[in-house]
């Protein structure tokens, strides 16, 4: 109670003080009518300007709840959107996980263990950081890493997969289960589309505040490729989290597809 009563308390003080200039108003204005003097006007006058000046206090108080109230709701629509986006990210890879993870159980592979393993600490890392709004750069690093290796693990034919490392702090915070989807991209749309020479170059750098993660792959030309609800969803993400301190460069030559996300973390 002592919490609310604080809380609206300029509120009560000031309906007080609309109530007393009020009736000091009336009083003041009947005594003006029956003997005019300039006392009285005098009173009248300030608990005229009393009466306004709370009037105001109120209308500006109600002006800048209802911006309150919105910038809230706003922000809160937000962080629903984000949380959406991130519950967008393909399933597919996972599909696929459990396809080839029930193949090399058949097969009895001694990397079946390994994979269990590396999709259980993806799913770890996707349920759990990512409903946190940041992550250490190195955590982020270690998700791309499970990913990879089993990408390396399921594609039995020869593909040129790489994942460079250039980073000076892997301490600094970034926003989960940002560069997956161009990860995931270049793999689905890349690599399954081709039967030999297939290949997807990975690099994330990092200097001072500064990351940039890049992936270069090729894929079959003939195939419509569909990549616009994930890049849709990674714009939102970016707009949101890094607006104006962010770019995101997608390009496609020929047979070759470049995606480049940089990101200010401060």
């Amino acid at each position: 109670m002592i919490s609310i009563e604080k809380k609206y308390l300029s509120y009560y003080m000031a309906i007080i003080l609309f109530i007393g200039a009020s009736i000091g108003m009336i009083h003041y204005k009947q005594l003006l009518e029956n003997s005019p003097k300039a006392v009285y006007e005098t009173y009248f006058l300030i608990f005229q300007v009393l009466f306004f000046a709370v009037i105001g206090y109120l209308l500006i108080s109600w002006v800048f709840k209802l911006i309150r109230n919105y910038r809230l709701l706003k922000n809160e629509k937000i962080e629903a959107e984000l949380r959406l986006l991130k519950s967008k990210i393909d399933p597919h890879f996972f599909f696929n996980t459990l396809n080839n993870l029930y193949g090399l159980a058949i097969a009895k592979s001694d990397k079946t263990a390994e994979v269990i393993q590396k999709l259980s600490e993806i799913m770890r890392y996707t349920i759990y950081e990512g409903e946190k709004n940041q992550t250490p750069l190195k955590s982020e690093i270690n998700y791309l890493k499970e990913y990879i290796d089993i990408q390396k693990i399921r594609y039995q034919k020869n593909v040129d997969i790489q994942f460079k490392i250039n980073v000076l702090d892997d301490s600094i915070l970034v926003a989960p289960l940002l560069f997956i989807m161009l990860v995931e991209n270049a793999f689905k749309h890349g690599i399954e589309s081709l039967t030999e020479d297939a290949f997807v170059h990975i690099s994330i750098f990092q200097k001072e505040h500064m990351v940039t993660f890049e992936v270069n792959n090729n894929f079959d030309s003939k195939p419509e490729m569909s990549r616009g609800l994930g890049l849709k969803n990674l714009r939102k993400r970016l707009e949101y989290l890094y607006p104006k301190r962010h770019t995101l460069f997608l390009e496609k030559d020929k047979s070759i597809y470049r995606a480049k996300i940089t990101l200010l973390t401060k």
